[in-house]
């Protein structure tokens, strides 16, 4: 596949105003400075082909020479690489891994954004899930769609939110990887391109390389979705499948808005993009409500959508359900090549999740207030201990994606790490090992374990940089 090419305008937009963001001295350093950057952010993939210098110093109105000295000064820092008649690309600097030694588990983690079970309701659809169970068990047992029960209740849940939906257009899946993995099993081959948000969740980035596929990446701004660069990459690269999360967005917490999911349907059904949409933390708003499926956007090409949702962030991820909404003929292609992988999913955990559906409305509200109080209690933490830090601007989902005062997520989850803390990387939620100047900490753990968790990544954080910690603040009665 030939590198991705980055137009003069798209990189003058990235850059923004780069010449007062960027340090004091000659104006190719601060150039360089940007462009490194929005490559260690992942706002630039690696890979890419940059504009030539020519026509980058007339977008900027600078002289050539400054673009020529800054794309040195990046080849000499391995941030570009150089070949004689082509365009230079974007690269990352090779530099050994980090390996953390510790002797013992970790005592505490942020790794999982989720959310314990509402232990009562949950223990009482076990019990009525228990009897429900009866009339199958006459049979097999082998449900490859789903149990009826469920798919019912799932599509009344589609059709409340403004996309009609019948049982025969839903298949429970074994949680929302399985879903996944039986998306790409179907559509896609070896090498084949499958586009996704950067950052975007580090369980479908795995699903999609086990599959022998190329995760291409499009960044996201700090406030959201940059729909211009979806839709150049989408028209340059042809992606044999897309992969986005527009609802609570994991790990930024944004929401696309009603306005540009009109404009994304546009997109995908001019270019005739099949997408999967990640709904999976749908459930978890904790400001404004979701907007309408995406899918309701596209009337004439619904075909082109598959939406996968979960139980695990909503209720429990110990239930294992999942689902995919699709129109009939792709839920009868997956259907057909389900038994390859599996025989269904459990029976006695269908039904209890369908009588968990029935009852969100009384179950949801409260873990949402749950959720709120322990972002807030998370801020004030962040504020107190690590306030060079900045949470981003996402209201929604289970955690905060931070951008750090430098470059050294890496070595910061190996520093957490040795103190008993579990905390991925940033890179981990991007392609190409972008991604160092942020952290995704989640607020699913109860406030006490919270305020432990930040007390270790604040003593993590001030051994890799070297830095004091702040002074505690003494309060006079």
């Amino acid at each position: 596949m030939a590198p991705r090419a980055l137009g003069a305008d798209l990189l003058v937009r990235h850059l923004g105003n780069w010449r007062t963001s960027s340090r004091a001295g000659p104006a190719y350093l601060g150039l360089a400075d940007a462009i490194r950057l929005l490559i260690i952010d992942g706002r630039l993939p690696v890979g890419a082909r940059l504009p030539s210098e020519r026509a980058l110093a007339e977008a900027l109105r600078v002289s050539r020479t400054t673009v020529t000295a800054a794309y040195t000064q990046l080849r000499e820092d391995g941030y570009l690489n150089a070949r004689r008649g082509a365009r230079s690309t974007t690269a990352l600097p090779v530099t050994p891994t980090a390996v953390a030694a510790t002797t013992s588990a970790p005592t505490l983690s942020l790794a999982a954004a989720a959310l314990s079970a509402p232990a009562s309701a949950v223990m009482t659809a076990f019990a009525e899930a228990a009897h429900d169970v009866t009339p199958y068990l006459q049979g097999m047992g082998h449900e490859l769609v789903g149990a009826t029960a469920l798919r019912q209740a799932i599509a009344e849940r589609y059709s409340e939110r403004g996309l009609s939906t019948d049982p025969d257009e839903v298949m429970v899946t074994t949680g929302a990887i399985h879903a996944l993995g039986l998306i790409l099993t179907a559509y896609i081959r070896p090498g084949d391109r499958v586009l996704v948000e950067q950052p975007t969740y580090h369980g479908a980035l795995s699903a999609i390389t086990t599959a022998g596929a190329r995760p291409v990446p499009v960044a996201m701004t700090e406030d959201g979705w940059d729909l211009d660069a979806l839709e150049a990459a989408v028209h340059q690269l042809a992606p044999n499948l897309a992969y986005l999360i527009p609802d609570n967005h994991n790990p930024t917490g944004h929401t696309l808005a009603a306005a540009d999911r009109k404009r994304l349907a546009h997109i995908i059904t001019e270019t005739r993009t099949r997408t999967i949409i990640d709904e999976t933390i749908t459930d978890i708003w904790l400001d404004q409500p979701t907007p309408p499926p995406l899918a309701a956007e596209l009337a004439s090409r619904r075909d082109l959508v598959l939406t996968v949702g979960s139980m695990s962030k909503s209720f429990w991820g110990g239930l294992r359900i999942g689902w995919i909404r699709a129109e009939r003929n792709t839920i009868a292609t997956l259907a057909a090549l389900r038994p390859s992988v599996d025989m269904g999913t459990a029976i006695l955990e269908q039904l209890t999740a369908a009588r968990l559906l029935a009852q969100r409305d009384a179950l949801l509200p409260e873990r949402r207030e749950i959720l709120r109080a322990r972002r807030s209690h998370l801020r004030s933490l962040l504020q107190q201990q690590l306030p060079d830090w900045q949470p981003g601007s996402g209201a929604g989902g289970l955690s905060l994606w931070v951008r750090l005062p430098a470059p050294m997520s890496t070595a910061l989850s190996a520093a957490a790490l040795r103190l008993g803390l579990e905390l991925p990387a940033g890179p981990r939620f991007g392609v190409d090992g972008t991604l160092e100047r942020f952290v995704r900490v989640p607020y699913a753990l109860p406030e006490e374990q919270l305020t432990e968790a930040v007390g270790l990544l604040a003593r993590a954080w001030h051994s890799v940089t070297g830095t004091a910690a702040p002074e505690p603040t003494t309060i006079v009665v």
